[in-house]
């Protein structure tokens, strides 16, 4: 296999330039595609570290903007795929600064290195977490090396599960506070890798808020991700702690959801109160008063019914036991063909161990009032690497060290 500096010198080799400031000792080769060339802007404000004993963008809070794609490997050289995910941790260190590469010759006949709609811009708190699911590790012959927890999503009870959504061999997940600096960082990520991978679906999606602390809400009006822990605790419920090479990763799941607005615009409030368990304008569970005070299942209302009725979308997932780091984002992709918005939720979450998503998704079941709202049409399982330490290291390294 290529170790970072044979892959470098190969990247320098092809480009025909010497440069430290890419990123020294993480650069590859990917032959006949663009290759990044240096960095010549200094670094720039609202900057998230890339370096990191995890991926940013998993615990990172939640950027206003995501850009998210999933693509096919059409390549099963392991060697090629291993470079050109070295290429892309040299590639992700410039964007993730803010360091737009500039073309590298003014010859006015050849494609410019970099696309360059995000030149004047910094950026924006820009993160890149890359996965790969199940089928990567079939197609590139690594079965063994393939945690037995990445499998394939179960069939859930109300899955209309949507071909165009579904599948893939790896994800990239851009977030930023702007969503031109998120399109940027994939579609040149892509363009230096068009040799090794095709893309399979994505989806832009979009957060809105006055402060960070406030807890955003989903297109429905209600506050999503309230119950998502923090510090230590939520640490627990996302990284990876086995002995093997996804220590320190994570496992994303990925569910694309058709919310339908038009029927949940003639629902009462008070049904809608129901559907969720919490008050729409606070977003504290039914019969309690503050958004993050801990779910009370015991209360009851002035009938003796449970404050939170059983059928409830908060009730059901609090009672399985189970936390996960949700980090959703809302999309608006035009008008379907029954001239209805074509809106919904890109439901992203991470945690250690998918069996925490597998149980609470089959809790929902039939007997979610939310179903009467939704419909599941993409679905997605990858596991996150971990983090990229220094500059001796890149994505997967861990992974294709391996035998």
């Amino acid at each position: 296999m290529t170790d970072a500096p044979n892959a470098r010198r190969g990247f320098i080799k092809q480009c025909g330039i010497v440069s430290a400031g890419l990123v020294a000792g993480t650069a590859a080769k990917a032959e006949g595609a663009p290759c990044p060339p240096a960095a010549t802007n200094p670094p720039a404000h609202n900057e998230i570290p890339f370096y990191g004993s995890h991926q940013a963008g998993i615990t990172t809070p939640a950027q206003k903007h995501i850009y998210f794609l999933v693509a096919d490997l059409h390549s099963d050289d392991r060697e090629k795929i291993q470079e050109m995910f070295q290429m892309w941790t040299a590639y992700s260190l410039n964007l993730t600064r803010g360091e737009h590469v500039k073309p590298y010759s003014k010859n006015l006949y050849i494609p410019p290195t970099d696309t360059g709609e995000a030149d004047s811009l910094n950026p924006h708190n820009l993160t890149l977490t890359f996965g790969v699911s199940p089928s990567f590790f079939s197609k590139l012959k690594m079965e063994h090396l393939r945690p037995a927890e990445l499998a394939d999503l179960p069939h859930f009870p109300r899955d209309q599960l949507q071909a165009a959504y579904t599948g893939g061999d790896l994800c990239i997940q851009a977030c930023a506070d702007d969503p031109q600096v998120a399109f940027h960082a994939v579609r040149n990520l892509v363009r230096g890798a068009r040799l090794n991978l095709t893309m399979r679906w994505s989806q832009a999606g979009f957060n809105s808020y006055d402060s960070a602390s406030e807890t955003p809400r989903n297109l429905f009006a209600f506050k999503d991700g309230t119950a998502n822990f923090s510090g230590e605790n939520l640490d627990k419920v996302v990284w990876c702690d086995g002995d093997n090479w996804l220590n320190g990763g994570s496992y994303l799941i990925a569910r694309r959801i058709k919310m339908f607005l038009e029927t949940w615009d003639r629902t009462s409030l008070g049904e809608q109160h129901n559907t969720f368990g919490r008050y729409r304008d606070s977003g504290a569970p039914m019969g309690q008063h503050e958004e993050h005070e801990p779910i009370n299942l015991a209360l009851t209302d002035d009938k003796g019914e449970p404050a939170m009725p059983e059928t409830s979308h908060a009730r059901i997932a609090h009672a399985t036991g189970h936390n996960i780091l949700r980090r959703s984002y809302s999309y608006a992709s035009g008008i379907d063909d029954k001239s209805q918005f074509d809106t919904g939720l890109l439901f992203i979450s991470y945690q250690k161990d998918p069996k925490a998503f597998i149980d609470i998704q089959n809790a929902f079941g039939n007997v979610d009032k939310m179903n009467e709202y939704i419909t599941h049409i993409g679905s997605g399982i990858f596991a996150c690497f971990p983090g990229v330490k220094d500059e001796n290291d890149y994505l997967g390294k861990t992974l294709f060290t391996q035998n």
